[in-house]
């Protein structure tokens, strides 16, 4: 039976009935669902304890949560019944004076996820390829293969820093569509260096530069260099530099050659009435992320020297709010990951090849780096 017919099911002699699957898009039946990190109300049921008594560093969220602003905005809410702007003109008002980069620009979503696929449904076509740098933020390939396309992946280096003639050899060999880039990169905090970003801009393919842990890492945002690199997109998020990962809100700095087509795309109401307002109100106190941003950068440093000192691990330098450690000593990783949650203490442990082995650890409040430190030296 070729792969576009539908498929039936016989019920009866003489009698056939049509399945429901059988309405999917044949290559959406082999997908793999997207594992996302589970949330607090299933943590606490599966370990047995109070939500606040569970440590919860496997997800890179901001501990200290938004300014005071924000609950002060959703607790004030004056219709929440009617339908939000569908251009979020308030919020690109606001993040174009944060920026220093025109509203024409910029272009909001729910949580910069969407606007991954978003790009992806704009440029992709089934069959097209895109080039990933693994390990990497896995919903690009994930939605890579929502939207029908091929994965061609470009390994990095040992020390997981771009291999950028490698990826100047596949783009030539494979022509990919387009290449996602994290700086810093999730999961091991590493920063892509101008020079080489200026190398890969000069190919022939799109370059989405994720920059969700920007604020952690001292250097600038790209976001102004779409106004000279027609194949540059540039994506923010509200999810840890503000607290707001549970409102979902992100946004993306796009040439405007290319904008103009995703506010075509993109879903009307796409950003809630409730998320815009929580980032303009978080906007309105930049002395408040300043000083959680770099609470958590000091924290990050102490948490890589106190890791340093645990012996059967060897963690990496990073510049975001999370550090990638191996686990040596012939320690297994898995245990370890659940040995901790029993304990209270969640941080991420991975099994993909690139890092079988290793184990994330998000950069929490003072008091968690010293419950997970605890835990680590109990820990056999």
């Amino acid at each position: 039976m070729a792969s576009s017919a539908v498929p039936v099911k016989a019920v009866e002699e003489g009698e056939e009935r049509v399945t429901g699957d059988s309405f999917i898009r044949p290559h959406l039946r082999k997908l793999s669902p997207y594992q996302p990190i589970l949330p607090f109300e299933v943590l606490s049921a599966r370990l047995g304890r109070k939500p606040e008594e569970i440590i919860k560093l496997d997800a890179n969220e901001n501990p200290y949560g938004p300014p005071p602003e924000v609950f002060d905005a959703l607790g004030s809410l004056k219709f929440p019944y009617v339908y939000p702007d569908p251009e979020s003109r308030c919020l690109r008002a606001a993040l174009a004076e944060d920026s220093g980069l025109e509203a024409d620009y910029i272009l909001a979503g729910c949580g910069a996820d969407e606007l991954i696929d978003l790009i992806m449904r704009c440029v992709l076509e089934p069959g097209d390829k895109i080039l990933d740098c693994p390990p990497t933020f896995t919903m690009y390939e994930f939605d890579a293969a929502v939207n029908g396309a091929s994965v061609i992946k470009g390994a990095r280096k040992p020390d997981f820093s771009l291999d950028v003639e490698r990826i100047e050899e596949v783009v030539r060999l494979e022509k990919p569509k387009c290449i996602f880039l994290t700086s810093p990169n999730n999961p091991d905090g590493s920063i892509i260096k101008d020079e080489d970003l200026s190398k890969i801009l000069k190919l022939p393919i799109l370059v989405v530069l994720d920059e969700a842990y920007i604020e952690f890492s001292g250097i600038e945002s790209k976001m102004a260099w779409v106004k000279k690199h027609e194949n540059l997109i540039v994506l923010r998020t509200f999810s840890k530099r503000a607290g707001l990962a549970g409102l979902r809100v992100g946004y993306g700095a796009f040439p405007l050659s290319i904008i103009e087509y995703l506010w075509r795309a993109k879903q009307p109401y796409n950003v809630s009435v409730a998320a815009e307002v929580a980032a303009c109100a978080a906007l309105q106190n930049p002395t408040y992320l300043e000083r959680v941003k770099d609470a958590l950068v000091q924290e990050r440093e102490r948490l890589f020297m106190l890791l340093k000192e645990v012996p059967y691990l060897n963690p990496y330098p990073s510049y975001s709010n999370f550090i990638l450690c191996e686990v040596t000593s012939g320690k297994d990783p898995k245990k370890l990951k659940e040995d901790l949650a029993r304990m209270g203490v969640m941080i991420r442990y991975y099994d993909k090849k690139e890092l079988r082995g290793y184990v994330r650890v998000s950069v929490g409040k003072p008091e968690h780096t010293d419950a997970l430190i605890k835990c680590l030296k109990l820990w056999t």
